[in-house]
């Protein structure tokens, strides 16, 4: 029994990429490109600090959570101005179905250590970031 499940895996697995609609496949390339071009700018960066103490590597790893260290998204890409300088985050809300983005603005955002890991911490609730404008990634 348990060789003829492995045997089928393939197939459904196929058959479920299949059932994916054409607007769901583009905005997995989409968010597939933001990943993409934000690890590129990571590694090109290095060690440099970006912003709020941490290299760019570092805030992209991060999370914005609450106050209380409650997760609200993950930081997808940072948003820089004209200069180069960080201004604000992508990021894409904690279980939003479809994934949703939005951009966060660096203004009071601070640093929330716990052990190696280190998050944004904003002091916007989970309503709040409901309420910021949409940002629609574009296919490659």
């Amino acid at each position: 029994m348990r060789l003829l499940a492995l045997a089928i895996l393939p197939f459904a697995l196929t058959t479920l990429s299949a059932c994916e609609s054409q607007a769901e496949k583009k905005a997995d390339a989409a968010e597939d490109q933001v990943e993409r071009e934000a690890a590129l700018s990571a590694s090109a960066a290095g060690n440099a600090e970006a912003a709020l103490g941490l290299t760019e590597r570092q805030l992209l790893d991060a999370n914005l959570v609450t106050q209380d260290g409650s997760e609200l998204g993950d930081i997808a890409q940072i948003q820089r101005d004209a200069n180069g300088g960080v201004t604000g985050f992508l990021v894409e809300i904690e279980d939003s179905k479809p994934d949703r983005f939005v951009v966060v603005p660096l203004t009071g955002l601070t640093v929330r250590s716990h052990g190696n890991d280190r998050d944004l911490q904003t002091n916007m609730s989970a309503q709040d970031l409901a309420k910021l404008p949409e940002v629609r990634l574009s296919s490659p």
